[in-house]
């Protein structure tokens, strides 16, 4: 089906647009970058940046996801769990895709530099650039440690809303980097190792498709131990107290377990209930540094 080709609308235009953006994602991305916003103050946050900044890195964050869709619009009409997508169905045309980008991404950009800062607004664009273009037309059509490289652009938000309420980039800022960019190669794994059969399909080179499920699960167990390594820095460099402490080595037993079953004895099903635990677990970590920051404020 060519991309300009239309057929019969399911749900409102707005729906179908506001799909583009991946809205589950930027719910995650957009939650992480608030975290960041707070931890990075001793007491309540500025309203104006926090809410500039949010909307900012959210808009942009869409518009990265709508380029994402554009540009893998061929895939997502292979895999079962993208097809439904407004680009695949026939429902948006490439064209009103990149407006509709172009138009969100912009407006986003714009908001952080007049509202925020400027570093926030050229951090954003980088993280833009990194996902839409350096992760999507070149990284993962190209090589299995596509997730690793690309991490980076997903690891950005907390940093992000460090510089809104800061105007720099810290050591402090930094440490939640690295959790997220310990967490992407075993969290987007355990979704390989299940759509596998998908990916080839669609000729992208996941580490699955490419080095096979056993070398899979050694790497994405072998990544959780970092990742619960990392997660223990924040209270190594007293960005964070005690309930951080107990709620990270608690959570990272649990992703632990996962990983440690994934290794020995795989299933699809086990590899789904990865994946779904690795969100809960970001939720939950970000959530606890959150909690122990006005905790220690307060007491």
């Amino acid at each position: 089906m060519s991309s300009t080709t239309v057929t019969a609308p399911q749900g409102s235009r707005i729906h179908q647009f506001y799909q583009l953006t991946k809205p589950r994602v930027v719910s995650l991305i957009v939650f992480t970058a608030i975290i960041g916003m707070f931890l990075a103050v001793p007491g309540m946050a500025p309203l104006q940046p926090l809410l500039a900044g949010t909307a900012g890195i959210a808009l942009v964050a869409g518009a990265a996801a709508a380029i994402n869709c554009l540009i893998e619009q061929r895939i997502d009409g292979v895999m079962a769990r993208t097809r439904a997508r407004p680009l695949p169905r026939g429902q948006l045309t490439s064209m009103q895709t990149l407006v509709f980008a172009s138009i969100v991404g912009g407006s986003g950009l714009a908001l952080l530099y007049v509202w925020v800062n400027p570093l926030t607004m050229w951090l954003t664009l980088a993280t833009f650039v990194g996902y839409a273009v350096i992760y999507t037309v070149i990284l993962k059509p190209m090589t299995p440690q596509n997730i690793v490289i690309g991490g980076a652009s997903g690891a950005m938000p907390p940093v992000l809303g460090w510089a809104a309420m800061t105007g720099e980039v810290t050591a402090e800022a930094l440490t939640l980097f690295l959790i997220i960019f310990a967490w992407t190669p075993p969290h987007f794994w355990a979704l390989a190792l299940y759509r596998r059969e998908e990916y080839a399909k669609a000729g992208v080179p996941m580490l699955p498709v490419t080095h096979g499920e056993k070398f899979t699960r050694l790497n994405l167990l072998l990544y959780t131990i970092i990742l619960v390594a990392c997660s223990v820095l924040p209270f190594t460099t007293k960005l964070s107290g005690l309930v951080y402490l107990v709620s990270a080595l608690a959570l990272g037993v649990g992703f632990m377990v996962y990983a440690v079953r994934i290794y020995r004895v795989y299933s699809d099903q086990l590899a789904r209930q990865t994946f779904r635990y690795s969100i809960m677990y970001l939720t939950a970590l970000f959530a606890a540094l959150l909690i122990d920051h006005y905790l220690r404020v307060t007491l």
